[in-house]
């Protein structure tokens, strides 16, 4: 989870998003780094296919029989709890458009003053982390 959250974390400071609703001019500031966000954050809120899942499954197997179901069922909620979080920032992400980007507006070369090597080292690394 540590490369997956870094990346997660890294790719946010990248866009400057500080809230949900700033999450859509992401597509004009970072294309692919927004392609692969929803992937990642997905990754971390269980879904089945992708790499969160089994952590998150084993840990849920090995409660149910240590004969815990209280605790197994608090941590399957509070999963879908964080997966609905997730989707909700991925949906905020790609299929939303901000209101105010315009073709014109839209940076052609950013200026990067900050290192992004240890983001396209996270990004690669969580990428490469999905079993697909």
């Amino acid at each position: 989870y540590i490369p997956m959250t870094f990346s997660t974390f890294m790719i946010f400071k990248t866009n400057s998003s500080t809230t949900v609703n700033t999450l859509a001019a992401s597509w004009a500031k970072t294309p692919a780094l927004t392609a692969i966000t929803p992937m990642i954050l997905l990754s971390l809120g269980g879904l089945p296919p992708l790499s969160g899942f089994m952590p998150k499954w084993m840990i849920l197997q090995e409660l149910t029989k240590q004969d815990i179901p209280l605790t197994a069922s608090i941590a399957a909620l509070s999963a879908l709890l964080s997966l609905y979080f997730y989707l909700r920032v991925s949906y905020a992400m790609t299929l939303t458009i901000s209101p105010n980007n315009l073709n014109a507006t839209t940076p052609w070369r950013l200026q990067t003053t900050a290192s992004t090597l240890p983001l396209a080292i996270s990004a690669t690394i969580s990428a490469m982390l999905l079993p697909l």
